[in-house]
C-alpha cells in the first residue's frame, strides 16, 4: 500500500487499492455525475501540466472560492503535486476581507466557480494594482474558463509530464501547500501555513476514529475550504468511501436519500434543526401514536453509549420497540442506513447526542482548530472511547497538556507551520518548546476525556469580581426549545445578562396554544406573557448555575443571527463585537446606562476525452 506522505499521494493509494466507479461525485442539471478513481487521478494530472502551460510556478498563491463538487478536489491536487500553495477561501466574506486576502496571500490566480461568487469578488479584484488571473469553472461570457487549463494540460503533456513527476518526487512532507484564512470572530483573518506533513499525520490519525469503510458513500455540504470538512474529505478518500457532494443546504435530506448514505460531515446547528424538525413533528400527532412518539424522545434522551449493554431488559425492550416504530422512520428520512456524523466547531447538547445515539445515528463530537490541521480530539463510540459532554480523548500522535489557566496546549506534527507575514503573532501562540496555545480553556474528565469550557478570551469578571464563562452558559441555554441563539453579557458589570432570539417556530406553536394575538414577531416579543414564559425558562436553567452566573435580566430580539449579516462567523460562532454593537441600546438599558435606542458547475469536464495515463505512478 502507498505510503502518504503528501496530500496528492492519495492519488496514487486510491488507483492502487479502491479502483471505485464514484469516488467522487456532483449533481448537474439534477443527475447524479460520477468520477472514477482513474478519473481523479487523470483530471488532477493533466491539470496540473495545464497550470504550468498557464505560467503558474511553485509558490505561487492560488485561491479557490467555489461550492462543493469534484472539481474542487480536482484543483487541490493539481496544485499540490504542483508545488503552488493552495488557498481556498470562503464564498461569504466582505469585499474588504475579500480585498485584503487576496494582496496578503499575493494571489496569482483565482478559481472561482460561479458567476455569482465572481460577482463577490469582483469590487475585491478590481481594487488590485497587481491583478491575479481568473479562471470559471461554469460558463461566464468573457472570463476564461478552468476547462481551457485541462485542454492546455492534454495538449501539452509531453512537454509537463516529467517537470510535474520531478517537482512530485522533491516536495517533502514538511513543505508548505495551503494556507487558510481564519474565519475570525473580530479583525482581520490571519493566513495559517499548513504542511503535508500536518495535513497527512491529521488525517490518518482521525480515520481511525470511525467504523465506515470503502463499501460506504457520503454526503459533504460543509464548505471545502474550511479545514474541518477538506480534512475529513482526505479522510474518506484514504478510506475508499465515496465522496457525494450534496446540490445546497436545502437539498441535504433529499441528496442523502438519494444516494443511500452513510454519514456526513456537520456542525451542531445542522443537527439543532434535524432535532427541531423532528420534535416539530410529534405535535401533529394524537392519542397513542403521539404516546409513543413523545416516549421515543424520552428513551432517547436516557441512552448512553458507555450503558446500554447494561440496562435492563425493559430497557432493551423498549429500544427494540422503539426502534421499529419510531427510530427506523428517521432513518428511512436520511436513506435508511444507521448513519456516522462527525461534528465539531461548537458544542452540541448532550440531549441530541443521546436521543440520535438511540435513533441509530452515531455522533462523533471533536475539537481542533484550523492551526492544528485541524483535530486534537474526537469521542469514538465504535471503540467505546466515548464520553457525552466532553470532545473525546486526544487523537493518536496529538499532544497535549493544560496550562497553569486551564488553557488548552498541545504540541505534535499537526501543529501548523506558523501564521504568513506575522511570525511575531506566531511566536505568540507557539512558545519556544512548540506548545501551540488554543486560548480554549479545558480540562480532562475521567483521565482520558477533554472537555472545553469556554474561550480564554470570552471569559468576563463581573464588578464583583466574579468569572464568568459564557459560552458553557449560551451553549446550555440553546438546549431550550424556545431559544435559537442567546449571548450572555455583562463584563464590568453586577449581574450576567442575555441577548435572546427565540426559536419563533416553537413560539408561535406555544402562542397559539394559549390564543394570544399579535401581528408579526416584533409585536410577539413584546407580549407579556411572552416575557414570563421565557424568565421561566431561564429559571429552570438558572437552578443549575451558581449565583453569580444566573441570568437575572433578558431582552429578546426578532433578527436571525447569520454569517450573511455577519452576527455569526463562517463556521457559526457569535461575533460578541458585532452583536454588542448592534444590541448596544439593550445592554445600555438593561443596565441602566441610558434608554436605548429603537431596534425593533458545473462541469463540462466529463465531455472532455483524455488520454491514458501511467497509474500509480511512484515518484
Amino acid at each position: 500500500m502507498a505510503e502518504i506522505r503528501r496530500t496528492f499521494d492519495l492519488l496514487d493509494h486510491l488507483v492502487e487499492n479502491y479502483q471505485k466507479e464514484d469516488i467522487l461525485a456532483g449533481k448537474v442539471n439534477g443527475e447524479w455525475v460520477k468520477y472514477s478513481s482513474h478519473d481523479y487521478y487523470k483530471y488532477a494530472h493533466y491539470l496540473a501540466y495545464g497550470l504550468c502551460e498557464v505560467g503558474l510556478k511553485p509558490g505561487d498563491r492560488v485561491v479557490t472560492m467555489s461550492a462543493n463538487c469534484p472539481e474542487w478536489n480536482f484543483i487541490d491536487m493539481a496544485l499540490a503535486m504542483s508545488g503552488i500553495i493552495h488557498v481556498p477561501i470562503y464564498p461569504t466574506l466582505s469585499t474588504d476581507n475579500y480585498q485584503y486576502i487576496l494582496q496578503h496571500s499575493e494571489a496569482a490566480a483565482i478559481f472561482v466557480s460561479t458567476k455569482v461568487l465572481l460577482g463577490r469578488l469582483r469590487g475585491a479584484i478590481d481594487s488590485l494594482e497587481q491583478k491575479p488571473q481568473v479562471f470559471t469553472l461554469a460558463n461566464i461570457e468573457g472570463e476564461r474558463r478552468m476547462l481551457e487549463i485541462l485542454k492546455a494540460g492534454i495538449a501539452n503533456r509531453d512537454r509537463w509530464m516529467e517537470e510535474i513527476e520531478r517537482r512530485k518526487r522533491e516536495i517533502r512532507p514538511d513543505d508548505w501547500t495551503t494556507m487558510i484564512y481564519t474565519s475570525g470572530t473580530t479583525g482581520m483573518p490571519k493566513g495559517v501555513m499548513l504542511s503535508h506533513r500536518n495535513l497527512c499525520s491529521n488525517f490518518l490519525a482521525h480515520a481511525q476514529v470511525q467504523p465506515m469503510d470503502h463499501r460506504c458513500r457520503v454526503l459533504s455540504f460543509l464548505p471545502l475550504n474550511h479545514i474541518y470538512e477538506r480534512s475529513l474529505n482526505y479522510h474518506f478518500q484514504y478510506l475508499g468511501i465515496s465522496i457525494y457532494y450534496a446540490e445546497s443546504l436545502g437539498t441535504i435530506q433529499q441528496n442523502i436519500q438519494e444516494i443511500h448514505g452513510h454519514g456526513f460531515c456537520a456542525v451542531p446547528r445542522v443537527l439543532e434543526m434535524v432535532y427541531d424538525k423532528l420534535y416539530a413533528a410529534g405535535k401533529d400527532f394524537t392519542g397513542v401514536k403521539k404516546w409513543i412518539y413523545d416516549w421515543a424522545f424520552s428513551h432517547g434522551s436516557r441512552y448512553d453509549y458507555t450503558l446500554i449493554n447494561k440496562v435492563n431488559i425493559f430497557y432493551q425492550m423498549a429500544q427494540w420497540f422503539l426502534d421499529k416504530a419510531v427510530y427506523s422512520k428517521w432513518r428511512e428520512k436520511f436513506g435508511g442506513n444507521r448513519l456516522t456524523v462527525i461534528t465539531g466547531s461548537s458544542s452540541i447538547q448532550p440531549k441530541m447526542i443521546r436521543l440520535f445515539a438511540a435513533a441509530g445515528i452515531n455522533i462523533y463530537e471533536g475539537y481542533g482548530l484550523s492551526e492544528t490541521s485541524p483535530v486534537i480530539a474526537v469521542n469514538d463510540p465504535v471503540h467505546h472511547m466515548v464520553r457525552i459532554g466532553t470532545v473525546g480523548p486526544v487523537l493518536s500522535g496529538v499532544e497535549l497538556r493544560l496550562g497553569d489557566d486551564g488553557e488548552i496546549l498541545t504540541r505534535g506534527p499537526h501543529v501548523m507551520l506558523g501564521y504568513y507575514k506575522d511570525p511575531q503573532y506566531t511566536s505568540q501562540v507557539i512558545d519556544k518548546e512548540g506548545w501551540f496555545h488554543t486560548g480554549d480553556i479545558g480540562e480532562i474528565v475521567g483521565g482520558r476525556f477533554l472537555k472545553i469550557t469556554d474561550r480564554k478570551k470570552d471569559i468576563f469578571k463581573l464588578s464583583a469580581g466574579k468569572y464568568v464563562a459564557p459560552q458553557l452558559i449560551e451553549n446550555m441555554l440553546r438546549g431550550s426549545e424556545y431559544i435559537d441563539q442567546v449571548m450572555v453579557i455583562g463584563e464590568n458589570e453586577k449581574q450576567a445578562a442575555a441577548i435572546i432570539s427565540p426559536n419563533f417556530n416553537t413560539l408561535h406553536y406555544w402562542a397559539l396554544k394559549y390564543k394570544l394575538h399579535y401581528r408579526d414577531n416584533a409585536e410577539l416579543i413584546t407580549l407579556p406573557q411572552v416575557h414570563e414564559k421565557m424568565r421561566k425558562v431561564l429559571d429552570e436553567y438558572n437552578k443549575t448555575l451558581a449565583p453569580h452566573e444566573q441570568i437575572k435580566q433578558f431582552r429578546l430580539v426578532t433578527d436571525e443571527w447569520t454569517p450573511n449579516n455577519g452576527l455569526l462567523s463562517p463556521t457559526l460562532k457569535l461575533r460578541r463585537g458585532p452583536l454588542m454593537e448592534k444590541y448596544k441600546g439593550l445592554v445600555a438599558e438593561i443596565y441602566g446606562k441610558e434608554k436605548a435606542a429603537t431596534n425593533g458547475f458545473f462541469s463540462a469536464f466529463k465531455s472532455v476525452d483524455l488520454p491514458t495515463m501511467p497509474w500509480g505512478k511512484k515518484n
